[in-house]
């Protein structure tokens, strides 16, 4: 897959395509049948399979919604998507001057100028164009005149990717993590640059690594404990992870951070990507540092037994 930036730079790739149109935010189960549906069509029809997304999400853009929350960073999307079999991932920019095209702009000059759309896959309910007053029967009108063919997917497929949102939104701020990794079907991951912390960990006996994540548009799961899985210097390690605000110590801004089992190296300032595998409790404040430790202590044993399972 090739994750072009821009409409402007997808102009001269020759291929004529099949396209959808999203945000895909999750690429959950959901979002996967229609994205199967869009590869293999591609294929069957000797085209070019693509996806049109756009960054900032337009919710952000256009309604000030700083609040949004997103299953994905655009980096995890494109890590998921490359998976798939897709051929391009375009990713535009999008600002308030795009939002005003008109929806025979958007159709001319976007979908068939440059990304040389031969056919369309899109939802019943899709609506394009300024102040989003076009929808698929005017799309089917353009595609007739303009020689394209346009496929739409049944209310029943877009309604379920949108329960699928809501419902993996909705499992991670309650932390049933197994909930909603079983709708994204694979582990919600976590990816963040390890900072310097307080070291208070390290003299517990349980060393952690103090994940930042740039992106303040990411969904944090609930508070609480998890058992996680990491690849450090390409090897799987397994840990156990807390997000949170550290009560027993009086921790006064929220962190996450990871203790992992059996990893003896230097974490700091590298990169790293956390999946998030079981929840393992609430995070409590406890009476003494001691009460915290033998709580690591059961901690550890129970994400071990889980592991091991």
């Amino acid at each position: 897959m090739e994750a072009i930036h821009n409409i402007s730079h997808f102009k001269d790739v020759p291929h004529q395509t099949v396209v959808t149109i999203g945000t895909f935010d999750g690429v959950h189960l959901g979002h996967r049948k229609i994205l199967e549906r869009l590869i293999n069509n591609a294929k069957n029809s000797g085209l070019t399979s693509a996806v049109l997304t756009f960054f900032p999400h337009p919710r952000m853009v256009l309604q000030k919604d700083v609040d949004i929350k997103l299953l994905n960073t655009l980096e995890e999307k494109k890590q998921i998507l490359e998976t798939l079999g897709l051929d391009y991932l375009i990713i535009h920019p999008f600002t308030k001057e795009f939002s005003r095209l008109s929806a025979i702009d958007f159709v001319r000059d976007i979908l068939l100028n440059s990304l040389k759309a031969k056919k369309i896959i899109i939802g019943y309910d899709h609506r394009f164009g300024r102040n989003r007053n076009a929808n698929i029967q005017d799309l089917i009108s353009f595609g007739n005149a303009l020689d394209f063919e346009v496929e739409e997917i049944p209310a029943q497929e877009i309604d379920d990717v949108s329960v699928s949102s809501t419902k993996i939104r909705r499992a991670l701020l309650d932390g049933e993590i197994e909930t909603a990794n079983s709708y994204l079907n694979y582990a919600y991951m976590l990816t963040g640059t390890v900072k310097k912390g307080k070291g208070l960990g390290k003299g517990f006996g349980f060393p952690t690594a103090n994940l930042n994540i740039a992106e303040a548009y990411k969904l944090i799961p609930k508070n609480g404990a998890y058992v996680v899985k990491s690849n450090l210097d390409g090897k799987d390690y397994f840990g156990m992870m807390n997000i949170g605000f550290n009560p027993t110590v009086d921790g006064s801004q929220k962190s996450i951070e990871i203790n992992f089992f059996e990893f003896e190296g230097n974490l700091y300032d590298k990169k790293i990507q956390v999946q998030l595998l079981h929840r393992i409790r609430d995070e409590h404040k406890f009476n003494s540092i001691e009460e915290l430790k033998e709580q690591l202590r059961k901690d550890k044993k129970h994400s071990l037994e889980l592991i091991s399972k």
